[in-house]
């Protein structure tokens, strides 16, 4: 199976399979953690709903953990160029949606992290330890990040919204391979000798 070169400093023409399985991951955790949320939300204080808040605290420390990773595979490693006949403000637009998203990524564990803290409930990597408290306990703190948590939950379903019609459209409409770059590459070794072959 053919895989793109790495070559540090140069972008290559599909996104590494690092980056592939990055960022796979992440949407998939993220996925799970707006489930868990809106399946806490409503329930009464009890065993049930601590259980699972503890769930999303687990997977909310491993995104946490996968995006900085991402980020430092990103530093090293250049992704691949945009489109030449993209318009710029498209440009513009998947450069603050990437750049945005990291941001967030980062942003919104930390704030729950934080909001635990505050309250001084504890955050556990499921049950293997226990992270440390960030703050002392403090109502006005927890307040205030508890409304930032949703309030950045929110900015990324949007940008997450974004960004997935953002890449269906150059799919199915500009028919680039935006899309493609980011799934595995299951071409044989023999269509990639023939396409290098090919003038």
């Amino acid at each position: 199976m053919g895989k793109p070169k790495d070559r540090r400093g140069t972008p290559t023409a599909r996104y590494t399979p690092t980056a592939q399985v990055l960022h796979w991951l992440i949407a998939l955790l993220i996925l799970v953690q707006f489930v868990l949320a809106r399946m806490a939300a409503p329930l009464p204080l009890g065993a049930h709903k601590l259980a699972l808040l503890a769930e999303h605290k687990s997977f909310g420390m491993t995104v946490l953990m996968l995006a900085l990773i991402r980020l430092a595979w990103r530093l090293k490693n250049l992704p691949p160029s945009l489109p030449a006949k993209m318009h710029r403000v498209e440009r513009f637009l998947a450069r603050f949606t990437h750049v945005s998203f990291y941001i967030l990524l980062i942003a919104m564990p930390l704030s729950g992290w934080l909001m635990s803290s505050a309250k001084n409930y504890s955050v556990s990597w499921f049950g293997a330890f226990t992270w440390p408290n960030l703050i002392g306990p403090n109502e006005t703190s927890f307040n205030f990040f508890k409304t930032l948590h949703h309030f950045l939950s929110n900015v990324l379903f949007g940008i997450a919204a974004l960004h997935i019609l953002a890449a269906l459209k150059h799919h199915f409409w500009n028919k680039d391979d935006v899309l493609a770059r980011m799934l595995p590459d299951l071409r044989s070794e023999s269509q990639f000798r023939s396409e290098d072959k090919s003038p």
